[in-house]
């Protein structure tokens, strides 16, 4: 019953180790926080920032300039407009297009490539957990308890003075190094 109750307790410990090394693993893969701007950034920042408050104020003084124009060269300018926004909805129509196939590449890749990668190192894991746990059942258990009783039997005859006591390895070479 004792050994039952050991491998149980083994066995207890193992989960206990797969979830702390479980912790600690989505701990590690936690985005990292926010750091400040470097000097280049800030910069780059600041000239993104002069150029949008440029870009609108030149906008707005157009708009004002053309409310003062006669109305003909306002259709001229109106026309221009048109066609330049026809032909941006145009890019933006062959952009959108694009990105459909690139998704839909990706999706693709994801299901018949990785998937199928994920799959088998999910498979191989399973066969070293499977591994280790028979290792560990039938091979350093036995040898584990091997050594118990071997040592409790030494024990046993050191107790009874049939067998002198024989000092440890590191014991043995400091006396060795000292003479």
């Amino acid at each position: 019953m004792t050994i039952d109750n050991n491998s149980h307790k083994n066995q207890t410990a193992v989960a206990e180790e797969q979830k702390v090394s479980l912790a600690t693993t989505t701990e590690e893969s936690q985005p990292p926080e926010p750091q400040e701007l470097t000097p280049e950034q800030r910069r780059a920042v600041i000239i993104v920032i002069i150029v949008v408050v440029f870009v609108a104020t030149l906008i707005v003084f157009s708009i004002v300039w053309l409310a003062y124009q006669p109305p003909q060269q306002v259709a001229h300018i109106r026309d221009i407009f048109i066609i330049w926004m026809a032909i941006m909805s145009l890019l933006v129509s062959v952009a959108l297009v694009i990105l459909m196939v690139q998704l839909a590449r990706l999706l693709n890749l994801l299901q018949n490539e990785i998937q199928p990668i994920l799959e088998s190192i999910n498979e191989t894991v399973s066969h070293l957990r499977g591994t280790s746990v028979f290792l560990g059942d039938n091979l350093t258990e036995p040898v584990i308890k091997a050594n118990t009783y071997f040592s409790g039997l030494r024990q046993f005859f050191v107790t009874l003075g049939l067998v002198r006591r024989t000092s440890t390895r590191k014991e043995s070479s400091k006396s060795k190094e000292s003479e």
